[in-house]
């Protein structure tokens, strides 16, 4: 038969009882807040590679904007310098072929040179046209010196080319124009052909032949074109 237990015993036994769980109670907190605390820190840890990326993304797209609108300036830049360049280079051509043109004139004050000049000029004229009669248009006041060229280019003529005769006349109705710097003008086929060649009409085929060959010489080969004018 079983003894009672006394009051101490029963207050022992409940000491105990509440001891154990109290320790119990303290595990399973302490079990709690690890799990926890593992789970904060993963999703810690998920929110901070969620910002970072995010934050990447956003500094990538930043960086290739910035670095497009610089790639913008840049071009923009390049291309204002570049008509600045060709401008300036434009104006110095026209200006040299401007003052070129002031000097024509003063080609036909040495008349030995003007008169072999206008013989050459008027014997392209016959080679190109290849007729038996033309007619040769000069400004008024080289008539003098343009029929000694045209009796001499008749000859060379028709020693070239071994002829018996060649008919060149002086057009003095149809002189050249007011302004014309010189050179001639040589009309075939009855009137529908006409080669000009006066000074001014030669500077102009220079402008455009010559150009590039002028534009390498003062400026220095352009290693951006790939083709030659």
């Amino acid at each position: 038969m079983a003894h009672a237990m006394s009051d101490d015993q029963v207050a022992g036994e409940l000491r105990k009882m509440t001891a154990f769980i109290r320790q119990e109670a303290l595990e399973k907190a302490k079990e709690i807040q690890i799990k926890a605390d593992e789970e904060f820190a993963i999703e810690k840890s998920k929110l901070v590679r969620q910002e970072t990326s995010s934050i990447d993304s956003e500094y990538e797209k930043k960086f290739k904007k910035a670095g497009m609108s610089q790639q913008i300036t840049r071009s923009t830049l390049a291309n204002k310098t570049r008509i600045k360049v060709l401008s300036a280079r434009q104006e110095l051509l026209d200006k040299l072929f401007e003052q070129a043109r002031g000097k024509l004139a003063e080609y036909s004050k040495d008349k030995g040179k003007y008169q072999e000049l206008c013989k050459n000029l008027i014997l392209e004229g016959l080679y190109a046209m290849n007729e038996s009669k033309v007619v040769v248009r000069a400004r008024k006041e080289d008539y003098d010196v343009v029929k000694k060229a045209i009796e001499s280019a008749k000859e060379e003529y028709k020693k070239s080319l071994d002829l018996n005769e060649v008919k060149v006349d002086l057009d003095e109705k149809n002189p050249q124009p007011e302004g014309c710097s010189g050179g001639v003008s040589v009309v075939g086929g009855a009137g529908r052909i006409d080669i000009n060649n006066t000074l001014d009409e030669r500077l102009k085929l220079l402008e455009t032949d010559a150009l590039p060959m002028v534009r390498t010489r003062l400026f220095g080969k352009n290693e951006n074109r790939k083709f030659s004018d």
